[in-house]
């Protein structure tokens, strides 16, 4: 007879993808940080080193679903979420895999989402892994008349939780209500931005989002996406470089608004403009073809969620 878990408050979506060693160390931060009433849903984004199988016979009390291929941040986390909404599990967490947690971090990031009832998600206070004095992330800013978005690397002088425009992807924890409302991450995107688009239209359906400084966690930053050697594209790969480019423009096509586009749009334009031309000068051919990839898709491809 199967036994059937009983449902927890919070669901924790952790994203794999040929990263054994940063996510087991994930787990183990999360096991020793003792919680309750939570479950670890580990899912694996068709991995080829073998990592499902080890970390199974190392955690078997989580749950882990398998996708045949390579759904990207947006998609590999989705099939988490679509599991844990099924679930009726009312608070989901996306954690990623190269992150480790702080003991009570949960805790602290719940309190904040009971005590506010129109606070759709919230997010801890996120120092390097590797330099655990210097912020990695504390909230994230969206600037309307640039159409950029960039991420807040000062701890403030007070450990109150405040407002923020954006919370990333690395750590989030939402209400599933709020998420039936608007929509899962929007799939168009795969990865990069993608945090950003889905922060917007919880504001944009009136909800606010937040900081608790009080949770903690530490963050290996890039572990997905920087080459381990620096090579003559450089360290980070053309893709990224594609989808920053093209993602960019999805976000002012999504959420920037007359008269605020006349002003982003030739900004972004500009700054990408100047991209292409350091890869030129830099002779970094297979970047400047994904930028102008980026460009072409940005514009044409569809975007909304």
């Amino acid at each position: 007879m199967a036994v059937v878990k009983e449902t927890p408050s919070v669901a924790i979506i952790i994203l794999n993808w040929n990263g054994y060693a940063h996510t087991s160390a994930c787990l183990k931060s999360l096991q020793a940080a003792k919680m309750e009433d939570v479950e670890v849903i580990l899912v694996d984004n068709a991995s080829e080193d073998g990592a499902v199988a080890k970390l199974k016979s190392e955690f078997p009390q989580h749950t882990y679903l398998q996708n045949e291929q390579n759904l990207g941040f947006t998609g590999g986390n989705n099939v988490g979420i679509k599991h844990a909404l099924e679930r009726e599990i009312p608070y989901i967490m996306l954690l990623n895999n190269d992150t480790e947690v702080v003991p009570g971090f949960l805790g602290h990031l719940l309190h904040e989402l009971k005590s506010h009832a129109r606070l759709a998600a919230v997010q801890p206070l996120m120092y390097y892994l590797h330099d655990k004095h210097k912020v990695w992330n504390a909230g994230g800013k969206f600037n309307p008349w640039t159409g950029g978005s960039t991420s807040i690397t000062q701890k403030k002088n007070h450990s109150l939780p405040y407002p923020t425009d954006w919370i990333t992807g690395c750590c989030i924890l939402v209400r599933s209500e709020v998420i039936r409302e608007v929509g899962l991450l929007n799939d168009h995107y795969f990865a990069y931005f993608e945090d950003v688009d889905w922060s917007l239209r919880m504001r944009e359906r009136g909800h606010g989002l937040a900081v608790a400084p009080a949770a903690v966690i530490y963050h290996e930053a890039g572990a997905s996406s920087k080459a381990k050697k620096k090579g003559k594209e450089g360290v980070l790969s053309p893709k990224v470089h594609y989808l920053n480019t093209r993602n960019q423009l999805f976000q002012l096509r999504n959420h920037v608004d007359f008269p605020h586009r006349l002003v982003a749009w030739p900004v972004q334009l500009v700054k990408l403009g100047l991209f292409g031309v350091y890869f030129l000068v830099r002779r970094r051919r297979e970047k400047f073809r994904a930028l102008l990839k980026g460009l072409r898709d940005g514009l044409k491809l569809e975007c909304k969620s």
